[in-house]
């Protein structure tokens, strides 16, 4: 594993016109949300512009692909160019499926048969992931933690070691579209069944926990008052997780929250990926802000150390969260 990026700061541009000697620890949670999730590309763009990078990710769904991709070391500029690629060509099945305006509901109950889903999570992520995503945990520049759902036990399954690949496909396995992932003979599903924005798995280990929310909420449509099937049936999901977001955030709250600016988008709508971008475009200057904000905040004074025995992390001092979150909390979404 690379050498930690924590307390690095020869790439980190000048905050206030004062160059940062140490950097508080950063976790990034990427929530759920099917294409509105395209836009944690940009939020990851926003890390890169400021010369930084968090210590620590979280991640749901889609959030756990951009996610492990990103602690692989694969920057949001080439994530984004990578996925207007993969969007860009076509490949039978995957791309109709994308396509909601051309699936009808009943093409699509036809494809099913004896089958417990269309797609295959871990096939698929073969066809979609860039080729140098990390194979297994150990291997990532930056520790992530991926949360699937255990379907029987009706609980989160969270991984932090082993393969990477098949906790990702588990993650983002949502019914009805993908199989479940099989592991020691638990059925696992859509992580944003039990946890859509994990920020709760970072505090603790992170100085400023920031969590990135495309749960959205379904948005009528001008056409008709009443939903089609296929969208009762693919949105239903994202309002029991919009329903949990807000019930964990009465209890806890992150350090920064953004919302994308993504919610009238459709779950299904991959395909409209350069109009996501551009709409998640202004919560990408937001974070930059307040991350900029924070950070000229809350930047430890530079310390000494006998050349021998150089300060590492652990001896960093520590911090009272309660601090930072009365100075942020006005600044989040």
């Amino acid at each position: 594993m690379e050498k930690p990026l924590t307390g690095e700061t020869s790439d980190l541009p000048p905050i206030h016109g004062k160059q940062l000697a140490r950097t508080p620890r950063i976790g990034l949670a990427l929530g759920g949300g099917g294409a509105r999730g395209l836009a944690h590309i940009a939020m990851l763009e926003a890390f890169d512009e400021l010369g930084i990078r968090p210590n620590v990710i979280a991640g749901t769904s889609i959030g756990a692909l951009y996610g492990a991709a990103y602690a692989s070391g694969i920057s949001g500029k080439d994530l984004r160019d990578h996925t207007r690629l993969i969007l860009g060509q076509r490949f039978g099945l995957i791309r109709d499926l994308f396509n909601a305006t051309a699936q009808p509901f009943q093409r699509l109950i036809g494809v099913f048969g004896r089958r417990n889903a269309i797609l295959d999570p871990l096939t698929m992520l073969e066809v979609i992931l860039p080729k140098d995503v990390k194979s297994d945990f150990a291997e990532c520049q930056i520790p992530i933690k991926i949360v699937a759902s255990d379907f029987y036990d009706q609980e989160p399954r969270v991984f932090t070691e082993g393969a990477l690949r098949p906790a990702v496909a588990a993650s983002m396995a949502l019914p009805v579209i993908f199989q479940p992932v099989m592991d020691k003979g638990k059925a696992l599903i859509d992580g944003g069944l039990t946890n859509p924005l994990p920020f709760d798995l970072l505090m603790g280990e992170a100085d400023i926990v920031v969590a990135i929310d495309v749960s959205g909420v379904p948005v009528p449509n001008s056409r008709r008052p009443d939903p089609t099937a296929f969208e009762a049936l693919f949105s239903s999901a994202f309002l029991f997780e919009h329903t949990i977001i807000k019930e964990k955030l009465k209890s806890a709250q992150p350090d920064i929250l953004i919302n994308a600016g993504t919610s009238h988008y459709q779950v299904l709508d991959f395909l409209k990926f350069d109009q996501i971008l551009e709409a998640a475009a202004p919560a990408k200057e937001k974070l930059k802000q307040q991350l900029t904000r924070v950070l000229s905040v809350e930047t430890l004074p530079e310390l000494t150390a006998p050349a021998e025995a150089p300060l590492t992390v652990l001896e960093a001092p520590k911090r009272k969260r309660r601090g930072l979150l009365s100075r942020t909390r006005k600044a989040r979404d």
